[in-house]
């Protein structure tokens, strides 16, 4: 499904979110892929689909604004 998880997030779907908040807690693409049970090239668009969705640079601009918006504690 395409439907907003989180108010502030634009379209970002379930497994972005779950990529979001790994990437924002520090982890390579490699342990997310790990954790989430997933290969490391699914992680790698995720990431490209989450930088590109929101609008940002790099995963230090993704993980700011998992922070800001209260995805991570």
């Amino acid at each position: 499904t395409k439907a907003p998880e989180h108010k502030g997030d634009p379209t970002l779907t379930r497994r972005e979110l779950d990529v979001l908040r790994e990437l924002a807690y520090g982890f390579s693409n490699s342990e997310i892929a790990d954790h989430l049970v997933v290969s490391e090239n699914t992680v790698k668009f995720h990431v490209h689909s989450i930088l590109d969705k929101l609008g940002l640079s790099d995963r230090r601009e993704a993980a700011d604004y998992a922070r800001k918006h209260s995805l991570i504690k």
